[in-house]
């Protein structure tokens, strides 16, 4: 959990990975103290494989941006305009770059949850930090709402082992909730604002 916060005190070691989504290829630099660091993680793979692409536009947010897989490969697919945040200036330095190595057009900005984010928007999407414990898990995804246009939707994705369905069912107090689909013990969840 280390690397959500302590950001440069790590030493760092970057490096070059390729990876395909949708059988596309993009390069993305990762480095020690940032999420994933191997390569693009099981469960973001898995969002991305499963948002419907052609329906997404307006103002997104990558929320928990890590080097930026989620964001720009949005910003790659889609005429939206793309916020991404972090909390980890390692991270924001690692989106930054990538997104001039995948020739992409985003917004990267520092934000301790929503502390510096002053618009709504269409869609949320993220690969929530779910080792930093419910408490400030809960006021990222139901935080989240107050951040959404009307009709809004906010995607994420999260392991059965920790906690998948009894976080739909909290969500689903709050938003109109989907389970889009499970794929080795994780769910995507579309939560809709109404």
């Amino acid at each position: 959990m280390a690397h959500y916060f302590t950001n440069d005190k790590i030493e760092s070691d970057e490096k070059l990975i390729k990876v395909q989504i949708k059988k596309n290829p993009y390069s993305f630099y990762v480095d020690n103290g940032v999420f994933s660091k191997k390569g693009l993680d099981f469960g973001t793979r898995t969002l991305l494989e499963n948002i419907d692409i052609k329906k997404i536009k307006g103002d997104v947010l990558d929320f928990g941006c890590g080097y930026g897989p989620i964001g720009i490969y949005i910003a790659k697919n889609t005429d939206s305009y793309v916020d991404m945040v972090d909390i980890n200036k390692r991270s924001l330095n690692l989106a930054c770059k990538n997104a001039i190595l995948n020739d992409v057009q985003v917004n990267v900005f520092e934000s301790n949850i929503y502390q510096n984010i002053n618009k709504k928007y269409d869609f949320i999407i993220t690969n929530p930090p779910i080792r930093v414990g419910k408490k400030i898990l809960y006021k990222i995804l139901l935080g989240a709402y107050n951040h959404l246009k009307e009709n809004g939707q906010l995607w994420l994705v999260v392991n059965k082992n920790q906690g998948a369905k009894s976080l739909e069912k909290d969500l689903s107090k709050t938003y109109q909730t989907e389970i889009i689909c499970k794929n080795k013990g994780f769910y995507i969840i579309k939560a809709k604002k109404h």
